[in-house]
Order: structure tokens, then sequence, then C-alpha cells
């Protein structure tokens, strides 16, 4: 992944924060932006913390202009000033290291990624919000399991993985994830009327409308980024 173009089909950002001095105790709870200056641009980065009530955090990352929001955070470590975020993805995983500032306001330090290191300061600017995770209501049996496809992103093949479920609350849930892009499981939202199933991942701004075929293939195109390609979702073999 190139450092900080954005995430397009094929990336996902991955941060991480940590932080040498450990000093005492902040609380990094809230909404934090900051600007980075990549070698071509300057891209706003966004942070949201919020404490669980088991004492530990939940988290997501996002990037407005690449239309990227609410990626959950797979690890969040906070001791003392110190703090560690962690998205897994990307070819090449991007870090942060910082250092909470003692009124916890503000949090200072660099981007490394792809052998390049970018100063990067974060500011809180008001409280955390985080969406919860998408929830639709029941699928056909049909479309329950696992769906496999692959995109031809400018001759590069890219493979996806979804995989869609009822709950006993009568919802249904779901995931996407890349195996050659980013790897990471992102929660979708589907809506099915007929044989046609509209899948949604806000996270990354893409969408995906198919209708089911005789064969049992989902046959349709994926948009994402001005950008609409051709896409083929089959069931997994057993």
């Amino acid at each position: 992944m190139r450092p900080f173009i954005g995430l397009s089909l094929s990336t996902l950002f991955v941060m991480s924060v940590s932080s040498l001095h450990a000093q005492r105790p902040a609380d990094p709870s809230g909404h934090w932006e900051g600007m980075v200056q990549t070698p071509n641009t300057v891209l706003k980065v966004e942070i949201d913390l919020a404490r669980n009530s088991n004492g530990g955090f939940s988290g997501t990352f996002g990037q407005p202009d690449q239309g990227v929001k609410g990626l959950p955070l797979s690890t969040i470590a906070v001791e003392n000033r110190s703090i560690r975020l962690v998205v897994k993805g990307g070819p090449e995983p991007a870090t942060f290291d910082g250092l909470l500032a003692a009124d916890g306001t503000s949090i200072a330090g660099t981007v490394l990624q792809g052998g390049l290191t970018m100063p990067l300061n974060l500011t809180r600017t008001g409280e955390a919000s985080i969406a919860p995770t998408p929830k639709s209501a029941a699928i056909g049996k049909e479309l329950e399991g696992t769906w496999n496809g692959t995109l031809d992103v400018n001759g590069q093949q890219m493979r996806l993985i979804v995989k869609m479920a009822n709950q006993s609350d009568g919802t249904a849930v779901g995931t996407i994830v890349s195996p050659d892009g980013s790897g990471v499981e992102i929660p979708i939202a589907m809506t099915q009327k007929g044989a046609t199933l509209a899948i949604d991942v806000p996270v990354i701004g893409g969408a995906f409308t198919g209708t089911l075929n005789p064969a049992g293939e989902l046959v349709g195109t994926w948009s994402q980024a001005r950008m609409t390609l051709p896409l083929t979702l089959r069931p997994a073999k057993p």
C-alpha cells in the first residue's frame, strides 16, 4: 500500500499508536482529528475512542477524503499516556507513534509507512462517535453462508469473501474481506428484494448489487469512488 494515498479497493489504513514515555494516566476518549503530509498530498485522518463498561476501549478509524469512516480498530491498548491502536490491513502496515498530552487534548507523533516517516498531530475535537455494527432484516436461506468473488481492478485480481448469516433476533449480519487487499473483515448492511441483493459497505463507501441466477450465483456490479466493476459472487464450496 502506498503511504497514505487513501483507502481504495485494495488498501486499508493500518494505524498503531505507542510511546516510550509512560507518564501519569490520561483518558484518550473522544473524537480525534489530524492532517498528515504525504509526498503527494495532505490527508485528513479521524480516530474515535470510547471507554467500554469493562474499562477497556473501542474505537474506529476514518479517512473522510477517501470515503472511509468507522473502520474498526482491532486492538486498543492504553498504558498511562502510551496508546496503541491497531487496524490490521494493507500490504504495508502504517504505524503512528505518539504521546498523549498531559491535559488529554492532543497526541503528537510520527507515522511510519513504507519506509517513510511523516509527522502527525491529533487534536481532540469532541466526543467519540462510534456507529454500531450494521444489522439488516433477515435474508433468505439461499443467501446465508460464505460467497467468493473476484474484482478485476485495472488488471489486478482482487478476491472478495462475503459472509452473511441470520440471527436469532430476526436480523442478519455480514462481513466482507479481501485477502489480496486489507485482510480486514468489514461489517456490511444487506437489503434483499426477491432475487436481488444490495450490499452496502459504509466503512469504505462501497456497494454491491446483484441478482441470484438459476446457477445460484449473485451476478451484479461493485461500485466505489466513482468506479463501477462487474462482480459475480459464488457460494463457497464446502
